[in-house]
């Protein structure tokens, strides 16, 4: 065979071969028991999923809503952080269960100015109160909620929702709030998913 030819086929080869000798690699970080760490690169909650980048590298990992349901919430913030597991399918590799969630970093720089000039002690002292989610629209950044047994709608801002590592809300969406006096009226100051606050207590 032309000696021409012979090289760049060499070449072809070497490149497959360690495309799938990386691939085992990553397969085999992915199926292993060891928790991993990453950041959301998107979650779309209309879409009912997202991608996660692992800081070891590889592929994009599938995050389905089912998972992060799992773990208490609905939605996540783009860029914030996951500790997380994950496995190889036939369709790639997916998250199959969240552990923890960081907000993403500078979410609290970028907090209202409502929250930012109060005592972070004045909010923390402030209880945990079951509330539901009465609209919110994502393109506009806010929404309303409403404490059980109350009338008056609390407004929830998507800056303080990022804080705590969510996205998106669903009209009827069970949280728990701290709700402070701000000047736009009753608003939220922290945003919990109720399902991760069951185990605690409801005043803290």
């Amino acid at each position: 065979m032309d000696r021409t030819k012979i090289e760049p086929l060499k070449v072809r080869l070497m490149a497959t071969l360690e495309e799938q000798i990386g691939r085992a690699s990553v397969s085999e970080d992915m199926n292993n028991e060891d928790a991993l760490d990453g950041v959301v690169k998107w979650f779309d909650p209309s879409k009912g999923f997202g991608f996660v980048v692992s800081d070891t590298g590889g592929p994009d990992i599938l995050l389905h809503v089912n998972v992060l349901r799992n773990f208490g919430q609905s939605s996540v913030a783009d860029g914030a952080r996951l500790r997380f597991r994950a496995q190889r399918t036939e369709r790639g590799v997916q998250a199959t269960e969240v552990l923890a969630v960081q907000p993403p970093e500078g979410a609290q720089a970028s907090a209202l100015a409502d929250i930012v000039e109060l005592d972070g002690a004045v909010v923390a002292a402030a209880p945990l109160e079951p509330a539901r989610v009465k609209w919110f629209d994502k393109a506009k950044g806010f929404g309303f909620a409403n404490v059980f047994g109350r009338r008056e709608d609390i407004f929830l801002h998507i800056e303080v929702l990022r804080q705590s590592g969510l996205s998106d809300l669903q009209p009827g969406e069970a949280l728990a709030i701290r709700v402070i006096n701000g000047q736009r009226g009753q608003m939220a100051a922290e945003v919990q998913a109720w399902e991760k606050v069951l185990t605690q207590p409801l005043h803290e």
